[in-house]
């Protein structure tokens, strides 16, 4: 699947944010902890979801239930 396509693509899943607590990078202003999300695409390492700001974003696993 093309990224061009995600925001439009039909959902795979969604998932629960459980936590918006990072080492390294600013992820609170597009999380929210006990939200759901709408996962557009997954690999082993991310899930692509739609964040905060409407668009497609790329999180780790880590943050979701």
């Amino acid at each position: 699947m093309s990224f061009t396509n995600w925001l439009t693509a039909p959902t795979i899943r969604t998932v629960a944010c459980k936590h918006a607590d990072a080492e390294k990078y600013v992820v609170n202003n597009m999380l929210t902890p006990g939200k759901e999300y709408e996962v557009k695409n997954e690999t082993d390492e991310f899930l692509f979801i739609i964040d905060n700001s409407g668009k497609v974003g790329g999180y780790y696993k880590t943050y979701f239930e």
